[in-house]
């Protein structure tokens, strides 16, 4: 199992910033890609942004110019700086990552969630 634990969140005005930070941990694993998710209430859960291995990153079109994704690959590690935010941004932020992972000499596949931290954007 890859376990995943985000940090970061709380609540800022809006034109504020945050970090969040996602840490992967578990043994003999892989990672190829890292995301943060976020679900409002009543809403579904969609993508953020992420960014594999090679350092590729994919934004959603609402939070383009405003958040950074980026990771450090020695400590299993991802982050999403957000800037300038908006009450639009509330929500529950979830870091998600995909890769390999070694049982004996066996090589699954998994996908792993963490549980979440709360954004709140408000005056």
């Amino acid at each position: 199992q890859v376990q995943l634990v985000e940090s970061g969140g709380g609540l800022v005005q809006p034109g504020g910033s945050l970090r969040l930070s996602c840490v992967a941990s578990g043994n003999r694993f892989s990672i190829n890609a890292m995301g943060w998710y976020r679900q409002a209430p009543g809403n579904q859960r969609d993508l953020v942004a992420n960014i594999i291995s090679s350092g590729s990153t994919n934004y959603a079109d609402s939070v383009k110019g405003r958040f950074t994704i980026s990771r450090d690959n020695a400590k299993n590690t991802a982050y999403l700086q957000m800037n300038n935010l908006k009450p639009e941004d509330t929500a529950v932020y979830y870091c998600n990552a995909d890769g390999g992972i070694m049982y004996g000499f066996t090589r699954a596949a998994f996908n792993s969630w963490g549980q979440g931290t709360q954004v709140t954007v408000s005056s």
